[in-house]
């Protein structure tokens, strides 16, 4: 019997010296990202998937679903939604805790809510927003997990819409980038709440708590958190010359420590890198293996531009590589996602992109087949007699 086996295919691609001199940049916070909003490039990372807890950076969740309800037609801006007293008395000024200072019983519009949660970092806005749009916290809750599965925010938790302290509510760095990322490019009729920067309801004037805004030029949001066990966190995003660059910091020891690590961070990225662009959309990338098709292989293209961030420096070597399952089995479709391209800058992974099939591979006559079987075959008695040394 012939046992096919599924083998990781990886081509390596030669890439010319470029200039990096970031390594010598090191941030105080103990989890620590930042990345090119455009390309998705990584500048710098340092346990950048590290679970955490998010404190008020849930609130980007919560608010991400509230736009998208917004958007399927099931909610309005003008809507209101009552004021429970659960919302009032566990996330309103008796909480100690954030507040937007809404009333009990009262009627708010979600827009103001929205507010509320952004601006001013309200538990008792995001409870209610909670409680309008799934009817609990724990049933908000399920929707959370449910929208961050299907954002890929595959190694973070949610407990509630608030961020209160719960040992099972966790984030990573690289899954609050990948979320303001989906905000920013996804959302653009609701981002600019992120950027207000202070809000008044009920006659209380608050500011915004994202200190970028104010010490960041370019600064346009997205969150700020803290947490009795994890320490003071931020997520934000800045545009400087048509570029824009999100940060993630988290487990500093206080808010003008956060606030100076994510400054120092955005700035470093803005001036130490300048982009290199590798492939243009369409471009010939690398090719995959294919069995029992009238072709061999089948080349790879990106879908879109492909580019690095170089930091201005000493040359180092990037290094690339493209990783499919493989080989193909004919027939192939055109335009199929098969592999990815993976890039190092040093000893960093700086940028993933997914490739597809530039053409579609027919399945070979009887005598391709039979010789791809062959080579097949032959592999496999190769691959099970170094299994077994």
């Amino acid at each position: 019997m012939l046992v096919r086996l599924t083998l990781a295919f990886v081509a390596s691609l030669a890439l010319s010296q470029a200039a990096i001199g970031a390594e010598n940049f090191q941030s105080a916070a103990p989890e620590a990202l930042l990345i090119d909003y455009d390309s998705g490039a990584t500048l710098y990372e340092k346990s950048a998937d590290a679970p955490f807890p998010p404190a008020a950076l849930v609130k980007l969740l919560t608010a991400e679903i509230v736009f998208n309800e917004i958007k399927a037609g099931r909610l309005t801006l003008d809507k209101t939604f009552t004021v429970s007293e659960h919302a009032w008395r566990t996330g309103g000024a008796h909480a100690h805790a954030t507040a937007m200072f809404v009333d009990i019983h009262s009627q708010v519009a979600v827009e103001d809510l929205l507010r509320g949660l952004i601006v001013q970092s309200g538990n008792d806005a995001a409870i209610t927003l909670a409680e309008g749009v799934s009817g609990s916290e724990d049933a908000f809750a399920d929707l959370m997990n449910k929208r961050a599965a299907e954002l890929a925010l595959l190694h973070s938790y949610f407990v509630d819409p608030a961020g209160r302290d719960d040992p099972r509510q966790h984030v990573t760095a690289r899954d609050m980038a990948l979320l303001a990322a989906h905000i920013i490019r996804d959302e653009p009729d609701f981002y600019h709440y992120f950027g207000e920067k202070d809000f008044t309801w009920n006659k209380i004037h608050q500011g915004n708590r994202n200190p970028l805004l104010a010490e960041v030029g370019g600064a346009d949001g997205l969150k700020t958190g803290e947490d009795a066990a994890g320490g003071f966190s931020l997520v934000g995003s800045a545009v400087e010359d048509g570029q824009r660059l999100i940060v993630v910091v988290a487990g500093l020891k206080s808010a003008a420590d956060r606030a100076e690590e994510g400054r120092k961070l955005l700035e470093w990225g803005f001036r130490s890198f300048e982009p290199r662009v590798l492939y243009h959309p369409g471009a010939v990338v690398g090719s995959a293996s294919v069995y029992g098709g009238e072709d061999g292989d089948v080349p790879l293209v990106c879908d879109k531009e492909i580019k690095v961030f170089l930091a201005r420096g000493d040359p180092e070597r990037l290094t690339a590589k493209i990783v499919y399952m493989g080989p193909l089995t004919a027939p192939v479709a055109a335009g199929a996602q098969v592999g990815t391209l993976r890039i190092w800058r040093g000893g960093e992974l700086a940028l993933e992109a997914p490739l597809q099939t530039q053409s579609s591979v027919a399945v070979g006559g009887l005598a391709k087949r039979a010789f791809d079987a062959g080579i097949e075959f032959a592999g496999g008695l190769v691959r099970g007699a170094m299994t077994k040394k």
